[in-house]
């Protein structure tokens, strides 16, 4: 049994705006980038969100059929690299693919030179970097908020998106809660998504 923690925000268990195909996605808590403009402010605070086992999350999505794989977004999942290295094992393992999103550049991510941060990276198969810069903002790709951030392939998995990511448009998706709350995810303009809530 693996008693890794991870610090959650949310996560939700198929989405089609994280990534290609049907996908769980999941939400880290904590954020020391504190980007200007970021439409997740709410995923900054290491102290808020709420605590799940890595068994216990694994266990969740390999319940849903037919996902092509997961994403990790936040906050920033690099801040929790053990335990998402752990769980991204275990989910390629059963043959599902990672995408990781981070405000740290992929040269940064390097230079740490940590153990962690490298097997986090060793799991992933895309990795969407770079902070989010407000003055740089666009929605002429998918997944990326602002110009600087770029796509890195780091196996072969998704390497035919190359091209189509290029000239893409990102999309959102809505959901009414049971309890009405509505939830909104995907990438949009910060102002449009504020107005559509």
């Amino acid at each position: 049994m693996n008693d890794e923690i991870l610090r959650l925000h949310h996560y939700i268990l198929c989405t089609r705006t994280e990534g290609p195909g049907a996908r769980a996605a999941i939400w880290v808590q904590g954020c020391p980038n504190h980007c200007v403009g970021c439409a997740s402010p709410d995923t900054w605070s290491f102290a808020e969100g709420y605590e799940k086992r890595v068994d216990e999350l694994a266990d969740e999505i390999f319940a849903v059929p037919h996902l092509e794989g997961v994403t990790f977004a936040g906050g920033e999942p690099f801040c929790q690299a053990q335990a998402l290295a752990s769980l991204g094992r275990r989910l390629q393992r059963e043959g599902l693919s990672i995408i990781t999103f981070s405000g740290y550049t992929l040269a940064d991510l390097r230079d740490m030179h940590e153990d962690d941060v490298t097997g986090l990276l060793s799991v992933t198969d895309v990795l969407i970097d770079g902070p989010y810069m407000e003055e740089f903002a666009c929605q002429d790709r998918p997944l990326v908020g602002s110009s600087n951030q770029e796509y890195h392939f780091l196996t072969e998995r998704y390497a035919f998106l190359e091209e189509l990511w290029r000239g893409g448009k990102n999309k959102a998706e809505v959901r009414i809660m049971p309890d009405g709350r509505i939830s909104v995810n995907g990438m949009l303009a910060l102002n449009f998504m504020k107005g559509l809530l």
